[in-house]
């Protein structure tokens, strides 16, 4: 099930340990090596977001829908309460943030997202379009000119190399998302 708010919130974080500002296509790959970090950790995603492997590497789909055409639906502090466009492929954020800003993720998640930017955030976006092309995200495979979905189980076998946990981690990953829903559903 994804999350809008949390989506926003994670784009906010990041752009914030940059200084406010950065190429969207550097974001969304630093945001999705966050959640494939999560599911090493947890087995979970943080957004609910569904990968796709598009000619540049992996992206999480909906938050590069936001990134590219803005949000459809827009919801309460929602990506564009977060998040701007900017000239040049470049987001920034909307607004001063601080830490009450990003009270839907939990102090675990936003370990994940330090600990990415700290590992990569000062590398440019090609370099990390090429560290996600050459072997590092092997659940990645060129859509050669268009886009593929990237199944959780993909990332699961790419992380585990144990096709037998990758099942189970990915019959773990739909329960846990089906409580989701239903807690979403009662709420």
């Amino acid at each position: 099930m994804y999350s809008e708010t949390r989506a926003a919130q994670m784009a906010a974080f990041m752009l914030q340990l940059h200084g406010g500002r950065m190429p969207y296509l550097k974001l969304i790959k630093l945001m999705y090596l966050a959640e494939r970090k999560a599911m090493a950790l947890w087995g979970e995603s943080i957004t609910g977001d569904s990968f796709v492997a598009m000619t540049r590497g992996p992206v999480l789909s909906q938050t590069y829908d936001l990134i590219k055409t803005g949000s459809r639906y827009p919801v309460e502090k929602g990506w564009e309460y977060y998040v701007k466009d900017e000239a040049n492929h470049e987001v920034s954020l909307a607004r001063a943030v601080d830490d009450d800003d990003f009270a839907d993720l939990s102090l675990a998640e936003t370990d994940i997202l330090e600990n990415i930017f700290s590992e990569f955030g000062a590398k440019d976006q090609w370099q990390l379009v090429d560290y996600t092309h050459d072997g590092n995200c092997p659940e990645w495979r060129d859509p050669d000119g268009s886009s593929l979905p990237i199944r959780p189980q993909d990332i699961f076998i790419a992380l585990t190399n144990d096709v037998n946990k990758a099942a189970k981690l990915t019959d773990r990953y739909r329960e846990n998302l089906q409580l989701k829903e239903q807690k979403r559903k009662i709420l």
